[in-house]
């Protein structure tokens, strides 16, 4: 077994990038990302692989669109502001059915906001990551070793639907420093790329990749097609943890970051005598609908805790059909929740404000 090694977030995701076979990264400096395109760079010229600075973020994106469409792994990495720059290169990735790896290591926003940890591109993830009828596959990991296991996880998921994957880390868990095993997991059998832009020694017809459909059935019968395909994601590939849930009354749900803080404050409650447990979301797209809807049979209260202004608390709501109360505590601008201050939100509820 090999051992465990200490390492940052951010250096943890690049390698494990690597070792999940990405050869090809296209990024562009930003905090709290950082660490990840300076890894890249010192790492793949020394395994073949190609780094590359390019002269924005929009740039950035539509360099892994082009190596994508040659069926390599590709993938990039930015902080919010820089997501929101490659959201048209991600929609059209997206269109072209794609695999390809995104990273957001967020930030405090809207605007160029602060670089210290937020949650609030929840919506843009899971919403809105670029014009036009799409989704892309996003993974929430809330430790570095999760982060690790959702590169691997990520990259697969992707190649096998053929939509582009986003991990959701922040500047806390992309900074913070944990005990890693960087063990590569046996690769799954995945369909080969046919639909690749790459040599064929003239043995196939020439592959073409494009987004642009002029007449309005053509793209309409093209969307269809891709969201049956999003139904069967969303049937399939929901992940979420449950954590003292069998008897809670109350259920806190969190993501990310805030589920460490989330966690810690369920302790806290039980080791006071309150039912309380912790579902995490794990994907927030396909969102984890059938855990929610199993808890909500038992559970008489949720509370969702996020470091923003309340982005996944819908979510919940229309997971359980708001057949209970959904209450939320968040902080925003890069303030980070204390267990304290959830735990204290926790006997609010319990003690009748239910």
């Amino acid at each position: 077994m090999p051992e465990k090694v200490l390492m940052k977030g951010n250096e943890a995701l690049a390698q494990a990038a690597i070792s999940a076979g990405c050869r090809h990264f296209f990024g562009y400096p930003i905090t709290p990302q950082t660490e990840v395109s300076a890894f890249m760079a010192k790492r793949m010229p020394k395994i073949g692989g190609t780094y590359l600075q390019a002269e924005s973020e929009v740039a950035a994106i539509n360099m892994v669109y082009g190596a994508a469409c040659a069926g390599v792994r590709a993938m990039t990495s930015s902080s919010s502001p820089g997501i929101s720059l490659k959201s048209e290169g991600i929609s059209y990735i997206a269109a072209c059915d794609l695999p390809c790896l995104i990273v957001n290591v967020q930030r405090g926003g809207p605007g160029l906001g602060g670089i210290q940890p937020s949650q609030s591109d929840y919506w843009q993830a899971t919403r809105a990551a670029g014009h036009g009828d799409f989704h892309l596959l996003v993974l929430a990991p809330d430790s570095v070793q999760e982060m690790v296991d959702d590169v691997f996880l990520a990259f697969d998921l992707s190649e096998k639907y053929r939509i582009p994957a986003m991990i959701l880390s922040d500047g806390m868990l992309g900074q913070m420093m944990e005990p890693v095993l960087l063990e590569k997991p046996e690769p799954p059998k995945l369909p080969p790329k046919t639909w690749a832009t790459n040599g064929h020694a003239g043995k196939r017809p020439h592959n073409i990749i494009n987004s642009l459909y002029l007449q309005p059935e053509e793209l309409e019968e093209l969307n269809f097609e891709r969201f049956k395909r999003y139904k069967t994601v969303m049937e399939n590939e929901q992940r979420s943890e449950a954590f003292y849930i069998e008897d809670a009354e109350l259920v806190v749900t969190a993501f990310g970051a805030s589920a460490r803080v989330a966690k810690s404050a369920v302790l806290a409650a039980r080791a006071k005598g309150l039912k309380v447990g912790l579902l995490r979301p794990i994907t927030l797209w396909p969102f984890p609908e059938k855990a929610f809807a199993q808890t909500a049979k038992t559970a008489k209260a949720f509370l969702s805790v996020e470091m923003n202004m309340g982005q996944m608390v819908d979510d919940v709501r229309l997971a359980i059909g708001c057949s209970r109360p959904v209450h939320f505590y968040g902080r925003t601008g890069g303030v980070i929740p204390t267990p304290a201050q959830v735990l204290e939100q926790i006997e609010r509820i319990l003690g009748g404000d239910r």
